[in-house]
């Protein structure tokens, strides 16, 4: 994955590269905005399919599930920041879809 130099340099505050912890952190945010996104379309919408409602779920699943290793992982504070902002974000969009029947 290639990854801006602004991110790069924003994410190694300790003057190591960690290339496997950024992608992690970065896809972790993403994940979880992608779920959070989701479940709002979701709570939202008065007709919404059930496949949205398992999308928001799952990817709110496995942005938390993995976020939660990658916290044990992180090697820096500004990688810890994006985790727990994806994690926070997934499991919000995990909440509203399986509030909406995601799995039921």
């Amino acid at each position: 994955m290639v990854m801006p130099r602004f991110i790069k340099q924003g994410l190694n505050s300790d003057g190591r590269s960690h290339p496997v912890e950024n992608a992690v952190a970065v896809t972790i945010l993403l994940a979880g905005l992608l779920s959070f996104v989701l479940g709002m379309v979701v709570r939202n919408s008065s007709s919404t399919p059930t496949a949205l409602n398992i999308v928001a779920a799952v990817a709110g699943l496995l942005s938390l599930v993995v976020g939660l290793y990658a916290q044990m992982v992180s090697s820096t504070r500004e990688q810890r920041v994006l985790i727990v902002a994806g994690i926070i974000a997934g499991f919000v969009g995990l909440a509203i879809g399986l509030a909406h029947g995601a799995f039921s």
